[in-house]
């Protein structure tokens, strides 16, 4: 099922999410009004620049931000349901590492460099399996090496992270974070650092083992190809919003916001030849601490003038069914802009 599916109730569900941080220099408006579903066995890839609010958006669904004496978060995070803003932290602690876990960003400062690869998944299962003893534990944290294509797993259980490579480090990682079978896995930028082979193998492997345990996976990335690899639905935030949503087909071959067609545009194609340089999206993602009146995309959108003064003065509302968009421009407007002026250049 795709975003917007009514038919029953998502396994994820967020409604309205808002996370603001009180800082010194003001309030740093991480993430607004965010609402979007997923069912059990989907993929959901959510993209956007640096600070568009994708990371923030995974911690506070794994309840991440109540450690943090500066944080706000609002909004409801419906699991499976049950509602986890509102949940006790021992509620959510629980949950966290075994009904939902998370592949962090950088598996090295992810793992403690004073214990081994192997302790720390087994101390991992043990908490959410309190009746195991260690020997059973340790047989688990072993099979899971292997699983996720570590060689001579009995060896590397006694390794240190610093003793695996890049993606041995990933792949010990995404290790830890099934060890429990969790139905809902959130991925953080996991490809990131790896070369193109051991990104390739990395989302190969976490596909295979979504069709093996049919968890429900949350994909994290700046990179559209990887969505375009995984990912059954999209979510594209832009100034901590979601501004575009839908099936990833859809959204792929019919973008309807004027930033995912800058995104679009700045991808590299490996089905045309290569006749000049990629087209960035010009200047630079707003302050989440001062964001722009209006549209937050508009000191960049080359379309903004061309709905009176709206972009500037009036925030766009996510608009549509399967697929939705949060733009002033009419959707007239923006299939002849797409189909005259950006698809030729895509």
């Amino acid at each position: 099922m795709s975003i917007g599916a009514t038919n029953a109730r998502p396994f994820l569900e967020i409604k309205d999410l808002t996370v603001r941080f009180e800082t010194d220099d003001g309030i740093v408006q991480a993430v607004s009004d965010s609402t979007f579903s997923l069912q059990k066995g989907q993929t959901l890839g959510i993209v956007g620049e640096s600070g568009s609010g994708k990371s923030v958006t995974s911690l506070a669904i794994l309840g991440l931000h109540r450690t943090r004496s500066n944080a706000k978060v609002t909004g409801e995070v419906w699991l499976d349901d049950q509602e986890l803003v509102t949940a006790t932290d021992e509620q959510v602690r629980h949950l966290r590492g075994g009904k939902m876990a998370m592949i962090f960003q950088d598996p090295l400062s992810s793992m403690h460099p004073y214990f081994t690869v192997g302790s720390q998944i087994v101390e991992a299962y043990r908490v959410h399996h309190p009746g195991v003893n260690k020997k059973v534990a340790r047989e688990r944290a072993i099979d899971m090496l292997a699983r996720v294509g570590i060689p001579q797993p009995e060896r590397r259980f006694s390794d240190y992270a610093h003793q695996f490579s890049g993606g041995m480090r990933q792949r010990a990682m995404i290790a830890m974070a099934l060890v429990n079978d969790p139905a809902l896995l959130i991925a953080d930028e996991p490809t990131t650092a790896l070369d193109v082979t051991v990104q390739a193998q990395i989302l190969d492997l976490i596909r295979d083992l979504q069709e093996e345990f049919g968890s429900a996976v949350i994909m994290i990335t700046h990179d559209l190809g990887v969505v375009a690899e995984l990912a059954d639905d999209v979510l594209v935030m832009y100034g901590g919003k979601v501004i575009e949503k839908g099936p990833a087909l859809d959204v792929f071959q019919n973008p309807q916001h004027p930033y995912t067609w800058g995104l679009l545009g700045s991808m590299p194609r490996l089905d045309r030849d290569v006749r000049e340089r990629l087209t960035p999206v010009k200047g630079s993602p707003p302050s989440l601490i001062n964001l722009p009146s209006g549209c937050s995309f508009h000191p960049r959108c080359p379309y903004a003038g061309r709905n009176g003064d709206k972009s500037f003065t009036e925030v766009p509302v996510l608009r549509g069914g399967m697929h939705s968009v949060a733009c002033h421009l009419p959707q007239e407007d923006r299939t002849r802009i797409f189909q005259q002026e950006v698809l030729p250049n895509l």
